[in-house]
C-alpha cells in the first residue's frame, strides 16, 4: 500500500473525510470507556515544529502515545535543518527513524518538500496556507453537535487566513454551505477559492459583511485577527477587523441552535466576546478534545494502515 500524507484537505476524498469522521468517534468512546489501544505499538511519530503550539502538539503526542506509538517532539531550531541542510536530505534520513512526520511551519512548500522525499506519511499541522488537521476535528465537532454537515450553513468571520483555505478545501468535498466574512484586502487566497470551484464550490461565498456571512448560520467560526508570524500587523489589523467580533449581537442573527467555535488561544475582546466565548453556544472546549481523537484516526490510518 503507498503511503498518504496530508498536505491539505483537498487530497480528501468524501468516503475518508467520514471515515475518519466514524473511526475519531469511535476511538473518543472506547477512551471515555478506558479501553487501552495498541493499533500503533512499536511505531515512532516525530514532530517537527517551527513555531509554537499548546494543542496541536499537546494532542498529537498524546494520540501517539495513547494508540502504543512513542512521540518525538523535534525543535527545528536544534536540528540541522537550522543550518540548511537540504530538505531532501533529512526528509530520507528520517524516512529511516520514523513511521511518520508531524510538520508545524511557515510554507507550505516545506510540507510539500517532505511530502516529497519522505518514504512515510508526512501530516500538515499547520502551514501559512493551510491547517488541514485543525479542520479535521472541527469538522467532527461540527458532526458531534449537528448529526450532519449537508444543509448546514458554516460561517467563518476574520481573516481569509490558513483557517479559512482549509474550511474552503473541505467544503468543496463535502458540500455544505461555507459563508466567509472579511475585510477588504484580508480575503482568501483567491487560487485556492479558484481549485475550490472546480470541484464543487457553487455553495462557497466570499463576502465583506459578518451579517450576511451569519444570518441563519448553523455554525460560526473564528480565530485571531493576527496570526503567528504577523505579530507587527496587529496593531494595524485591530481597527479593520473590529466591526468583524464574534460578539453576542452577531451571534443573534445566526440559527438559534448555532453554535460557535474558535481554534484557540483567543483573544477576548478582540474576535470574539468573552460573554459568547464563554456562553451557551459555545463548544470551543469540545472542539479542543476532539484533536486529540481526529489525530488517533490520522495517525491510525496513516501508519497501521500503511
Amino acid at each position: 500500500m503507498s503511503k498518504k500524507d496530508i498536505i491539505s484537505l483537498s487530497d480528501f476524498t468524501k468516503d475518508e473525510f467520514h471515515n475518519l469522521f466514524d473511526r475519531a468517534f469511535e476511538l473518543k468512546d472506547r477512551h471515555k470507556k478506558g479501553i487501552v489501544e495498541n493499533s500503533l505499538a512499536a511505531k515512532t511519530v516525530g514532530l517537527i515544529f517551527e513555531k509554537k503550539s499548546t494543542r496541536t502538539r499537546i494532542s498529537f503526542e498524546a494520540a501517539a502515545a495513547q494508540l502504543g506509538a512513542t512521540p518525538l517532539f523535534i525543535s527545528a531550531t536544534d536540528t540541522q535543518l537550522a543550518r540548511s541542510e537540504p530538505i531532501p536530505d533529512a526528509a530520507r534520513v528520517l524516512s529511516r527513524y520514523l513511521d511518520a512526520l508531524v510538520l508545524r511551519t511557515y510554507s507550505q512548500d516545506t510540507i510539500a518538500d517532505f511530502g516529497k522525499y519522505c518514504d512515510i506519511p508526512v501530516i500538515n499541522a499547520l502551514s501559512d496556507m493551510y491547517h488541514p488537521c485543525q479542520i479535521l476535528s472541527d469538522l467532527m465537532t461540527v458532526m458531534e453537535k449537528k448529526k450532519f454537515l449537508e444543509n448546514l450553513k458554516i460561517a467563518w468571520v476574520g481573516d481569509g487566513n490558513n483557517m479559512a483555505h482549509s474550511w474552503i478545501n473541505a467544503a468543496s468535498v463535502l458540500g455544505f454551505c461555507l459563508s466567509l466574512a472579511c475585510p477588504v484586502g484580508y480575503e482568501p487566497d483567491q487560487g485556492v477559492l479558484d481549485r475550490a470551484a472546480k470541484k464543487s464550490g457553487k455553495r462557497i461565498l466570499v463576502c465583506n459583511d459578518p451579517v450576511k456571512a451569519v444570518s441563519g448560520a448553523n455554525v460560526i467560526n473564528t480565530d485571531v485577527w493576527a496570526s503567528m508570524g504577523q505579530e507587527a500587523e496587529a496593531e494595524a489589523r485591530k481597527s479593520v477587523f473590529e466591526p468583524f467580533q464574534v460578539n453576542a449581537q452577531l451571534v443573534s442573527l445566526a440559527d438559534k441552535d448555532a453554535i460557535v467555535m474558535h481554534c484557540l488561544p483567543a483573544h477576548r475582546g478582540e474576535e470574539i466576546s468573552e460573554e459568547v466565548l464563554e456562553g451557551p453556544q459555545s463548544v470551543v472546549w469540545d472542539q479542543a478534545e476532539n484533536k486529540l481523537h481526529m489525530h488517533k484516526a490520522l495517525l491510525e490510518m496513516l501508519v497501521a494502515g500503511a
